[in-house]
């Protein structure tokens, strides 16, 4: 068992997370909500990749690319990027929202939705383009069936439009570290209201409560919380059991700033845990450590993914860790790039990917352990402060 494995009484709890940077508050965190900042660095390097692929446009289709090039955070709405212009087509509803966060970048064409076909075949003869980008990672066949009218050659471009984002700006990872923060506090409070008795669905309506309070515009995802033998399930759905000494849980959720997520997973203890808990527990935390010893730019994926993995398969629990190491993250909880045995790309500055060690004994408990990082140029940077520690309740 790892000798640096300690354990923290709740009453400890003042050192449990790091201090905050001083602009932020102990509660509601205060933000612009305009985040509509301009975006022609993107859509400009966005058109140096249609010219080099022999593209006259693109279309985009789904919301956090929609998001990341034009600052539109509604989910109804499409872009078009032409070679000269860029055009955000939406309904009523949304067009003073458009003008608002596209800052002028973009022409905001007000529309039903069946005149989308007919003003993107307007657009697209007036400028006479031929070859045109779609996510085809995200149309439906029937919606791109019903673009066949506009008489161009369709080209997937999803993952082009994936590589746009992979590494992340200074502005983002600042948005990256303030959702974190938020996760942090929050946590923090959590540990003065969870106790045994309460039911897993409770402690994650008390958890989205403190979230929402602390500055969180929502979920990254639905929160899981899993107690004794719920917690070996990676993603557990919370049900009504309660919360029992001996339990440990496992703690997963993240916050929403300004679009962007943040990821984190800690597992607690109900009470003293036993002798076995604990030597899991030192386990996924040793594999954890080692990861982050490696964790900078150069480093695939899949090589990442195998230090923590070969550590806990040293331990003799290969079987009991059946997931990736970690994903990427950003607008989207999930994206690009993966660190898992399937993960080939190289990991570049600038690029976010969670580390998420686990050990799952089937009927017993589960030990997961995540933070979520930003790579740097010479190594890593762990946006979450919340302690490692094994925290008993």
């Amino acid at each position: 068992m790892n000798a640096q494995l300690r354990t923290v009484p709740l009453i400890e709890r003042r050192g449990l997370i790091k201090t905050l940077p001083k602009t932020k508050s102990r509660g509601r965190i205060a933000r612009k909500h305009n985040v509509g900042v301009p975006m022609h660095d993107r859509t400009a390097r966005l058109r140096e990749q249609m010219l080099a692929g022999g593209l006259d446009a693109v279309l985009v289709t789904s919301p956090p690319n929609i998001r990341y090039l034009s600052g539109f955070s509604s989910e109804d709405g499409t872009l078009l990027i032409t070679r000269e212009n860029a055009y955000l087509l939406t309904d009523f509803r949304y067009t003073i929202q458009a003008k608002d966060q596209t800052a002028g970048l973009f022409e905001v064409i007000e529309l039903l939705p069946r005149e989308t076909v007919t003003k993107l075949q307007e657009k697209l003869q007036a400028e006479a383009c031929k070859r045109l980008g779609f996510e085809d990672a995200h149309m439906s066949v029937a919606r791109r069936q019903g673009l066949d009218a506009l008489g161009v050659e369709f080209i997937s471009y999803s993952n082009e439009l994936a590589k746009l984002r992979i590494v992340k700006s200074a502005t983002e990872i600042q948005k990256l570290q303030e959702a974190q923060n938020i996760a942090d506090a929050a946590f923090l409070e959590l540990l003065q209201v969870i106790r045994p008795g309460m039911s897993e669905k409770r402690v994650v309506a008390e958890l989205l409560y403190i979230c929402g309070r602390m500055g969180s515009d929502g979920p990254s995802f639905d929160p899981i919380v899993g107690a004794g033998p719920n917690g070996a399930m990676p993603h557990a759905v919370p049900t009504e059991r309660e919360l029992a000494k001996g339990d440990l849980v496992v703690l997963d959720f993240g916050c929403i700033y300004a679009g962007y997520c943040s990821d984190m997973t800690r597992t607690i203890s109900m009470g003293q845990p036993s002798d076995f808990q604990k030597e899991i527990y030192g386990i996924v935390l040793e594999a954890q450590i080692k990861a982050f010893s490696s964790l900078r730019p150069g480093i695939t994926g899949k090589e990442l993914d195998a230090v923590a993995r070969g550590h806990i398969a040293a331990a003799g629990y290969e079987k009991n860790f059946g997931h990736g190491l970690g994903h990427g993250f950003g607008l989207q909880i999930h994206e690009a790039p993966t660190a898992s045995i399937n993960g080939t790309d190289h990991l570049l500055a600038g690029m976010s990917v969670t580390v998420e060690p686990g050990i799952y004994i089937e009927g017993q408990f589960g030990v997961r352990i995540e933070d979520c990082c930003v790579l740097t140029e010479t190594g890593h940077r762990n946006l979450v402060t919340a302690t490692k520690e094994l925290i008993i309740l």
